[in-house]
């Protein structure tokens, strides 16, 4: 057994390698990207009238929005969107929920910047701190919806960009944003992969 400090290098030697295999431990954990009802958030953003005759395969976008909205309910994961300026771009579209009283019963937030983190969205998600893993949704895929991942991933959240609910006007543009989403440490997936990890 060793003594004085040969002892305390011995200590101290054997105490790092656990300390990091720790710390390895958790971030690995994080890295995988696990989703779980009970922490996990959907954000749709943007899907208004407006853009619909513009955007790039906006038919997929709101089937598949209507489809996480629909698992957000059987689920019970809360689900808040945003209108970027309803005056000019409309309202949401009422397709991106199975029925009327579930898009009525959505807390949806007007906006004016490019990220969905404003001010009254950031509040009201600080309400729910339990809820770490945000599945975003919504258009445009260059524009708010990149804005508002990285924002997300500055806060130190995970965030799942659902690939088959994201879209641009241009296809390069959501290629790009993906990419660069992706770079950023966003998780890209799709519906079906998702609800079935939830």
């Amino acid at each position: 057994m060793p003594t004085g400090a040969a002892r305390l290098y011995h200590v101290s030697a054997t105490a790092k390698p656990t300390r990091m295999a720790s710390a390895a431990a958790n971030t690995a954990r994080r890295a995988v990207g696990k989703l779980s009802p009970p922490t996990s958030c959907m954000l749709l953003c943007d899907i208004q009238e407006r853009f619909s005759p513009v955007i790039y395969k906006n038919e997929t976008v709101v089937q598949t929005a209507q489809f996480m909205t629909s698992v957000a309910k059987a689920l019970d994961i809360p689900v808040v969107g945003t209108q970027q300026y309803t005056k000019v771009f409309g309202p949401t579209v009422a397709g991106c929920f199975a029925n009327a009283t579930d898009l009525e019963s959505t807390p949806i937030f007007e906006k004016k910047l490019f990220s969905m983190l404003t001010p009254e969205v950031t509040a009201h998600l600080s309400a729910m701190e339990e809820r770490n893993s945000f599945l975003l949704f919504g258009i445009e895929a260059h524009v708010c919806v990149q804005q508002t991942a990285l924002d997300l991933l500055e806060l130190g959240h995970d965030v799942h960009v659902i690939v088959d609910g994201v879209s641009s006007q241009q296809p390069i543009d959501r290629e790009i944003a993906l990419q660069r989403m992706a770079v950023a440490g966003a998780y890209l997936t799709t519906a079906q992969s998702a609800a079935f990890m939830l």
